[in-house]
């Protein structure tokens, strides 16, 4: 089920699906630990002796967030209970307070009483054992707690007072389904203590007037000591829960809208624009990891998360943030990647391997060690180049010195050896390694751009350090690449580019033919201009064979892409149409346009992408063919900064091309060695 909803502030990110139900919870890093392990957090109402949970059927929901804040704005309405709800939800943007504000309107023309219940079910540490639930009546709240997670849970009503009632119990053991069962009569145990698998429940209580309003706050401290998250609540008491409010929305809305001409694309699409920055924020860790998505479903499916940090993913969402005025967290993120790197000067350590978690500790891996009897390296070599490609984008855009030549012997030098040696001799192409999409092994087109462009950052860093040699090295390796692009990758059979070639043991090799939306890597990494023939057709047969031929649209993958196939109508469906293939496309679109009419295109599938997303702006992995509903992961990092990415590169084409004197016909005098000039400056 899609999280709607995320909210958080690099230590603690809560999500809420579809039917507004609370369904992750992690802490105390993003992407580790998710201490719900996506079990549902109920919240039940209870109106004079009649009970709804809030995820049940018969509630209208209107779920999104106040304007350029990561504080929720939920609307909800129960017809039969007469009673609507206006809910906004929080993490404290400085500390580890989950908030919660709930207005209950009563539509009836008499007083009612009405309880709030609010359930538990940690599995702190994502395991259910050993852990204490408790309520403490002096200070009046309730703790759940285990090693060194700590959870504390109160809220007051509108007249000032505090938990109603209370209830610690056992789930998941025998016929026991936990404590959330004893809520719905609206009367709570008060069992004071429970030990093992535990869950808990706590209510407010408050008479609404007729046809009047009240207001509940709830909310849950989360620290790794007792007297530290005691120290929490007590702030939040004295401060008060709305005070709090009130920072969060001023420092999300300061730190969002940086962009200030959008220029001709719609509401809609400038909406989706700073909800994706801060979406994506939300999936960023403080200690630098930028995870690829924290979907606490998706381990119920293949018991695995996506709530990793992807080299690649990572170095592409630093990019879009560096573009975006974001360098405070895209300097975290070069550090963190640089901390990967083995302490070695063998220049065979100087690459990243398949994923890593939060900590930065390795992550799971399906790539093998040996292929065909013989040891291989389980890399995807573009994760280890794209890293040096952003970082020296973000070098030309804030001239961090001190950070690049901290990470100079670090990560830079390291990883140029390591693409320098680790090149097929003959053709001066890499040599084979994973694909971006995980699939398949070989040398990829997609892949030997990535590490062109890698090769030319290093260089430029050797440069910048008066490294020579390594400049020379690495200069030389990405013109012999750039080369062995056109001779080998480039198929005038096909006129076009393949997807990838393979060794074989006689020195020749066999040629993937498919068409992959990651063509678009030749001139997105400045291997060659947008414009020139090769890439104009490589791109041309991506539009004409992977455009979803249904009401709904975009980009596939690659032809007959099998991940959550949808349709076996391949020659009309060739996948499931992704927001970041499509932006691609869009991407080549404004590259090669030459006046503002040629921006009609990328406009049109930017706007497609945004009308695509939820009503709350969140961006799936990849949406069905037929319905447009998502698909897979939902919020995906990658196809927020994808979006990112592609509207900046938009307006500043059209900041461009509105600066210069339309001339029809032929470009002006020295306009296309200019832009070919500007190009190579900016990859």
């Amino acid at each position: 089920m899609p999280r709607d909803l995320p909210i958080g502030n690099g230590s603690l990110l809560v999500n809420f699906d579809s039917n507004y139900c609370l369904r992750d919870f992690y802490f105390p890093r993003v992407g580790r630990d998710n201490n719900t392990v996506g079990h549902p957090n109920r919240v039940g109402i209870w109106v004079n002796g009649r009970f709804s949970w809030l995820h049940d059927h018969g509630w209208e929901r209107e779920m999104t967030y106040l304007p350029d804040t990561l504080i929720t704005d939920v609307r909800l309405s129960h017809r039969e209970l007469g009673v609507s709800l206006h809910c906004h939800d929080t993490v404290d943007s400085e500390r580890t307070i989950f908030l919660r504000s709930i207005e209950v309107i009563n539509h009836w023309d008499h007083p009612r009483e009405v309880r709030l219940l609010f359930c538990q079910d940690f599995h702190i540490g994502e395991t259910e054992a050993g852990d204490t639930a408790y309520y403490e009546p002096v200070n009046d709240f309730l703790i759940h707690y285990k090693g060194k997670r700590y959870f504390l849970v109160n809220g007051r009503s509108e007249d000032g007072k505090g938990i109603y009632q209370y209830a610690t119990g056992t789930k998941e053991s025998g016929n026991q389904e936990g404590t959330w069962r004893d809520a719905e009569d609206g009367e709570l145990g008060m069992n004071p203590i429970a030990q093992g698998s535990v869950d808990s429940a706590v209510s407010l209580r408050h008479v609404v007037p007729s046809q009047g309003k009240t207001r509940f706050f709830f909310w849950i401290a989360a620290e790794q000591g007792y007297f530290e998250v005691k120290e929490l609540n007590a702030l939040t008491l004295l401060k008060g829960p709305e005070a709090l409010f009130q920072s969060t929305e001023r420092h999300w809305r300061k730190w969002v809208t940086k962009q200030e001409d959008f220029f001709d694309l719609s509401k809609r699409a400038q909406e989706v624009y700073r909800r994706s920055l801060l979406i994506i924020r939300t999936q960023i860790d403080n200690g630098g990891a930028i995870l690829a998505a924290n979907d606490g479903d998706s381990s119920l499916f293949n018991r695995d998360t996506y709530s990793y940090m992807w080299p690649r993913d990572g170095a592409l969402v630093a990019h879009a943030l560096d573009l975006a005025g974001c360098p405070e967290l895209t300097e975290k993120f070069f550090e963190f990647c640089a901390g990967l790197m083995p302490k070695s000067t063998y220049y065979l350590e100087g690459y990243l391997l398949h994923k890593y978690n939060p900590d930065g500790s390795l992550g799971s891996s399906w790539h093998p060690w040996i292929r065909n009897g013989e040891p291989k390296l389980p890399i995807q070599e573009d994760e280890t180049a794209l890293v040096l490609w952003a970082l020296w984008s973000h070098y030309e855009t804030y001239k961090n010195q001190h950070l690049a030549e901290s990470l100079f012997d670090r990560m830079i030098r390291p990883a140029s050896k390591f693409m320098l040696n680790y090149r097929d001799k003959k053709t001066g192409l890499p040599l084979e390694s994973y694909d971006l999409w995980e699939e398949r092994y070989g040398v990829l087109t997609f892949t030997t751009a990535a590490v062109c462009a890698g090769l030319e950052a290093g260089a430029r860093f050797a440069a910048l350090f008066g490294d020579e040699e390594l400049e020379k090295q690495c200069t030389e390796g990405a013109r012999r690449m750039k080369e062995a692009v056109l001779k080998h990758l480039y198929r005038p059979d096909l006129a076009r580019f393949a997807r990838m070639i393979n060794y074989k043991p006689d020195g020749n090799y066999s040629v993937d033919p498919t068409i992959d939306s990651s063509l678009y890597a030749v001139f997105a990494f400045g291997v060659l201009p947008a414009d020139q023939p090769e890439v104009v057709n490589t791109m041309q047969a991506i539009e004409k064979r992977l455009w979803i031929q249904t009401d709904v649209g975009g980009i596939a993958r690659y032809e007959n892409d099998y991940y959550h196939q949808k349709s076996n109508d391949v020659g009309r469906v060739a996948g499931n149409p992704w927001p970041i293939c499509t932006l691609w496309l869009a991407h080549w679109f404004i590259e090669t346009a030459k006046n503002k009419d040629d921006l009609k295109k990328p406009r049109e599938i930017i706007e497609w992408v945004a009308n695509h997303a939820l009503p709350s702006g969140v961006l799936a992995e990849q949406f069905h063919p037929y319905t447009g509903e998502p698909v897979s992961i939902s919020p995906l990092t990658w196809s927020h900064a994808a979006f990112v990415e592609t509207v900046l590169i938009y307006t500043r084409k059209y900041h461009a091309l509105s600066s210069e004197k339309q001339v029809p016909g032929a470009l002006k005098k020295g306009e296309r060695k200019q832009r070919t000039a500007a190009k190579e400056k900016r990859t």
